[in-house]
């Protein structure tokens, strides 16, 4: 098998001859050079692609497929759907170019940095999509999935913006349209299930018939990015390609497999069946995955799993998936690994959906097929009361309040991708109950905290919602909203330090850190809450930017056990308090904190991420907590944390 970022040659030699689907995979390394200018972190990451190509390996499955070598797109492919002077524009972003330069044209784009590597990942990541339709196309593999970045269905003809520089799947699709026309391809269906709204590839294919173009987002009247008009039902494409754009809008966050499979059987499919592609091009975000940071829905591998299988059943299976979003690092690669089983035809789907849509999800269906049914006769008849009366309640939406939310990237983010991390809300208990919940409810650990938490009715936020004074958002709360059995303090070997430029809660000001390493120079004092290991994860959740009504724990048994022998594990979070300690036992019970991983100590040292005094609310939490405690005197906690702030790391 060739190994990633070579090319495969058309090798099939070891391609396992058990599997009837010959899948292609692309991954290359080198569209992992793409990053912020100066480290900082980004959901938009280069482990992003990285976990998903190690979970295929662990599960044995890349060795099953054919793997490519990345391939460099042409700029005449490119000039298909982008303006020469954009495409001249990104292949500027050289490493031979002043880092001042870059960031003066990525100030000027919605949603975008730019470092020395990014043209050339840019490149190859809409060339790989070219390469694999190419050979999917041509009949040299039955199927396959672009692992690549960065992503592209934001990227306008004239525009780079929510992290795309090119349109990937678009340019794929112009190419096999317009410079390959021996291959009979006439008709293709571009699929985007991505939460965002696909806006690029929608004006890309706006007036073109020959592209059926279908999203599903989460739109919130025009009030999630890409925000606007652009994702509303009644965009249905003018002149030849009226009819050919379909978009599915939700009203709301928390959309999850009912939703999703609702749209697919009232929508896409009839559509699709009439539309008859030649080949599926599939834009595969998996930001609306339970989990995620950005998308706050809660599609589980599952829900992509039975979706991608339901797509299969057209042009004879001839499908390429290309990654766009999915921020949540466990998310993305268990959501991939789904999906590429699938391809395979591997086994069975696994699993089953028992909710139903929400009532909300109902409506917007309903509004879709009447705008489309002049186009498609499949959605001219009304869907039955019996149908529609089995719905979900709308759920009520409270802000998350994570200290792990923003940082001093987050505020543009935040600016121009509005709503993006309104996630956290309240949900039943009966939905929420999982076999996790009941398992972890039955172990207690001491959670041990040396920040904000110290002060209890703060750390009381996070277990039964609320927010106290000098918070800027209101805590969601932990499922099981019983107090803490026990509080207790001790000091503890670790360096506590303040860093990042700001963050949700406080505003302006660091927050509280420690080294994971024990150091007998420093003690740091932290107050310990006897809380159970559900608890536990729900405020890891909340910590994280996370939604606490998660199908899966961040914090299992099996990891437990394992911290207690490796005294630290980094959870893939992707949040800022995605590392847990284990800082000993107190009666038998493991002692718990979180923090920041050992890589991000290094950033701080190094002054990539900034160290900065805490927030004057911030501080005066800690303070309380210190004394109200009976740790410190008010003096001698203000001079705990001034020296915390200003000693060296």
């Amino acid at each position: 098998m060739a190994m990633a970022g070579e090319s495969s040659n058309n090798n099939y030699r070891d391609f396992d001859k058990k599997s009837h689907r010959k899948v292609g995979l692309v991954y290359d390394e080198t569209m992992c050079k793409h990053d912020t200018p100066n480290g900082e972190d980004h959901p938009e990451c280069p482990d992003r692609i990285r976990v998903i190509w190690e979970k295929l390996q662990l599960a044995g499955i890349s060795q099953r497929c054919v793997v490519l070598g990345s391939s460099k797109a042409e700029d005449k492919h490119l000039e298909l759907v982008h303006s020469k002077d954009h495409v001249s524009l990104v292949k500027s972003l050289s490493t031979k170019k002043k880092d001042f330069r870059r960031n003066r044209i990525a100030s000027q784009w919605n949603s975008i940095y730019l470092n020395g590597s990014s043209s050339e990942a840019a490149y190859l990541a809409a060339g790989s999509v070219v390469q694999l339709a190419e050979k999917v196309a041509e009949g040299e593999l039955d199927c396959g999935y672009a692992i690549v970045r960065p992503p592209g269905h934001h990227a306008e003809p004239d525009e780079a913006m929510g992290f795309c520089l090119f349109n990937n799947v678009a340019v794929a699709a112009s190419y096999l349209l317009d410079e390959r026309p021996e291959l009979d391809v006439k008709k293709i269906l571009i699929v985007d299930w991505d939460v965002h709204h696909g806006n690029g590839t929608q004006k890309m294919f706006w007036r073109d018939p020959r592209v059926l173009f279908f999203s599903v987002h989460r739109h919130e009247h025009g009030g999630f990015y890409p925000a606007g008009d652009d994702g509303y039902y009644n965009m249905v494409g003018e002149g030849p390609g009226e009819g050919f754009n379909i978009n599915v809008p939700w009203e709301q966050a928390r959309c999850g497999d009912a939703d999703y499979l609702a749209a697919w059987d009232h929508i896409l499919i009839p559509v699709a069946r009439e539309f008859n592609p030649d080949i599926i091009l599939l834009s595969a975000g998996f930001d609306a995955a339970i989990g995620d940071p950005l998308g706050g829905c809660r599609v589980t591998p599952y829900g992509y799993s039975v979706m991608l299988k339901k797509l299969m059943e057209f042009a004879q299976g001839k499908i390429v998936l290309a990654l766009e979003g999915g921020y949540n690092l466990d998310s993305i690669a268990k959501s991939s690994l789904a999906c590429v089983q699938v391809l395979l035809e591997d086994k069975p789907i696994q699993g089953s959906s028992e909710a139903y849509p929400f009532e909300s999800t109902w409506r917007v269906i309903q509004a879709v097929r009447k705008r489309l049914c002049a186009y498609w006769p499949s959605l001219a008849d009304e869907l039955s009361s019996k149908l529609i009366d089995l719905k979900t309640p709308t759920p009520i939406i409270v802000v998350s309040s994570s200290d792990s939310e923003t940082e001093d990237y987050a505020d543009d983010i935040l600016d121009q991708m509005s709503r993006l991390n309104i996630e956290n809300h309240q949900v039943d208990d009966d939905t929420a109950s999982t076999s996790w919940r009941r398992d972890l409810s039955k172990v207690d650990v001491w959670y041990a905290s040396f920040g904000s938490n110290m002060w209890k009715p703060r750390f009381l936020c996070y277990i039964q919602g609320g927010q106290v004074e000098g918070m800027k958002k209101v805590c969601v709360g932990s499922m099981d909203k019983t107090p803490p059995k026990e509080i207790t303090w001790e000091s503890f070997p670790h360096r506590l330090f303040f860093g990042r430029e700001s963050s949700v809660t406080w505003g302006v000001g660091g927050v509280a850190f420690i080294n994971p390493l024990t150091d007998l120079n420093d003690q740091t004092h932290m107050c310990l809450y006897k809380i159970t290991l559900e608890q536990f994860n729900d405020v890891l959740f909340q910590e994280n930017g996370l939604t606490v009504d998660s199908e899966s724990p961040l914090f299992d048994l099996d990891t437990l056990q394992l911290v207690e022998k490796k005294e630290s594990i980094p959870l893939a979070s992707g949040g800022w308090y995605g590392n847990v300690v284990c800082l000993g036992k107190e009666g038998d019970i493991p002692i718990l904190t979180m923090t920041c991983t050992l890589s991000a100590v290094e950033k701080f040292k190094s002054g990539e991420v900034p160290l900065r005094p805490p927030a004057e609310a911030y501080a005066n939490t800690l303070v309380r907590g210190l004394v109200e405690g009976g740790r410190l005197s008010e003096e001698e906690a203000k001079a705990y944390i001034d020296n915390a702030s200003s000693k060296p790391l």
